[in-house]
């Protein structure tokens, strides 16, 4: 322990320095030996930690996207050179380079926040022991010894005997009991927030193995922080249990605010978005205008979420910009086509222009007689017929006749009548 204490040492000083600080604010408050002012001060340990860690956190969220896209394509990098495993790695590392992907970022917090955890780790260990540890000297440490949270020491561990948690001024039902809660507690933030990832914030119509271990990690974390949380002091698991509860809250933000293109979350988040803009008329702030800008530019590729927004937006009578914003149609807007490409209209209806209804027989002679033109009758009765002269004017229909048997049969076409116009001469007989 002494050896992975030193290792840890040039982290170890700094972190015993600002719990120190942050020990002098809260004990001037809730006074110096309190479990309120030590407690405190390890939650805004984490809190400060964190906010440092918000431009990893970004780059994280930025990676686990890109790789939830390239998923599909590692697939057949995998099944193409499954027998040549060499050849496979340079594939990887090719499309990792081309599509400019690093898959360690995904993991930057978690190894980011490591020697900060394994510092505290050891300055609480410390206590518990009676050792002085980095700027803790004898009266910061006898003062942390006699801190309680809750009836629990915050170097008291689950796994503890009677004669050591009693040393420390403690039952051992309080600890337990303490240390219980907060594993629950620890274990819980930690599947809700894998669990809201997986549901909410997942692209749906991509199916791939990076799902399911996401799905697997949902419940094999919880169950980590159960068996390693009893070894854990308790001034620990107050800050494993504030790091779950802070990322969860950050999570639920960038859920509801940038949620991952085809997932539940970002059609929730679309339909937010339209009544706000059919409200005010335009987006508000970067982040909307980035994400609009980010739809127009799919063209053909928008998901269903996508497509139903630009629509409504049509339909209201308003036009998503190349940059982002949104506008009235009556200027000149650009809207995505679905070969990718943009249309420039002047006016919603213009764009999309509706196509005249098919009349009826009935309703074209009516329309005919109103403008005072003669109805033509394309009856079977009204056609010429073979054995009548074409110049003859008859007054009166003439009855129908009997056709030959020979001739009677023949088409119109046949005959070699035109229907308007002279007739054609009849040939002479060959007799």
């Amino acid at each position: 322990m002494d050896t992975i204490a030193s290792l840890f040492s040039f982290i170890t000083t700094p972190v015993s320095w600002v719990i120190v600080q942050f020990h002098k604010v809260y004990g001037a408050i809730f006074g110096p030996d309190t479990g309120w002012a030590w407690g405190l001060s390890i939650v805004s340990l984490v809190i400060l930690i964190r906010i440092c860690l918000i431009p990893l956190f970004v780059k994280q969220i930025k990676a686990t996207r890109a790789m939830q896209t390239l998923q599909p394509e590692m697939k057949k990098i995998q099944e193409r050179y499954k027998n040549d495993k060499q050849r496979q790695s340079e594939e990887m590392m090719k499309l990792y380079k081309e599509t400019g992907t690093n898959p360690l970022s995904s993991c930057l917090p978690i190894l980011a926040q490591s020697p900060f955890f394994f510092a505290l780790y050891h300055v609480l260990n410390g206590i518990a022991s009676g050792k002085t540890i980095g700027v803790i000297n004898d009266s910061l440490l006898e003062s942390a010894r006699n801190a309680h949270i809750f009836g629990a020491p915050l170097a008291a561990k689950f796994k503890d005997g009677a004669s050591t948690i009693e040393a420390l001024g403690a039952s051992v039902t309080d600890v337990r009991v303490v240390t219980v809660i907060m594993i629950v507690l620890m274990s819980a933030s930690q599947f809700f927030t894998q669990r809201q990832l997986m549901t909410k914030n997942v692209d749906t119509s991509v199916k791939t193995p990076f799902m399911q271990q996401q799905k697997m990690l949902m419940y094999v974390f919880p169950l980590m922080f159960a068996i390693f949380g009893i070894n854990f002091p308790v001034g620990v698991l107050v800050y494993w249990l504030t790091t779950n509860v802070w990322t969860m809250g950050q999570q639920m933000y960038v859920i509801h605010n940038n949620p991952t293109p085809g997932s539940k979350a970002q059609a929730s988040y679309l339909e937010r978005l339209y009544k706000r803009v059919t409200q005010h008329g335009g987006t508000r702030g970067r982040g909307e205008r980035a994400i609009v800008k980010a739809i127009v530019a799919k063209g053909r590729d928008r998901n269903e979420a996508e497509r139903k927004f630009i629509n409504g937006l049509t339909k209201a009578g308003l036009a998503a910009q190349a940059d982002g914003t949104i506008v009235k149609s009556e200027g000149r807007a650009v809207e995505g086509t679905e070969d990718g490409g943009t249309t420039t209209a002047t006016t919603a209806t213009a764009a999309k222009r509706q196509q005249p209804k098919r009349q009826s027989k009935s309703q074209r002679q009516s329309t005919v007689k109103a403008a005072g033109e003669p109805t033509t009758s394309l009856s079977k009765s009204d056609e010429p017929r073979d054995d009548e002269p074409p110049a003859a004017a008859a007054p009166q229909a003439a009855p129908k006749q009997p056709a030959a048997k020979s001739g009677g049969g023949r088409s119109k076409a046949q005959s070699g009548q035109r229907k308007g116009g002279p007739q054609r001469p009849k040939s002479p007989s060959k007799k």
